[in-house]
């Protein structure tokens, strides 16, 4: 995202016992695995919507069965 003409970075440094004291908290919420998660669902839901479209625009139809009979002699 740009703001202003100039791309930003934020960074944040947390001592060890404050990442100790994170990872066991239960209600922590790892960010980056809901964004992940998050992808994942919107990349999910626009290939359905693209298989949609497809099967709408050109229907497989059903497969043919071969019959089982023996072919003829000639």
């Amino acid at each position: 995202m740009s703001c202003g003409g100039s791309d930003r970075i934020i960074a944040i440094y947390l001592s060890n016992d404050a990442l100790s004291t994170m990872s066991q908290d239960d209600k922590l919420i790892d960010l980056n695995s809901e964004r992940a998660k998050r992808v994942h669902d919107l990349n999910e839901k626009r290939l359905n919507e693209v298989r949609q479209a497809f099967e709408q625009a050109m229907p497989l139809g059903k497969a043919k069965k071969k019959p089982k009979n023996k072919p003829k002699k000639r």
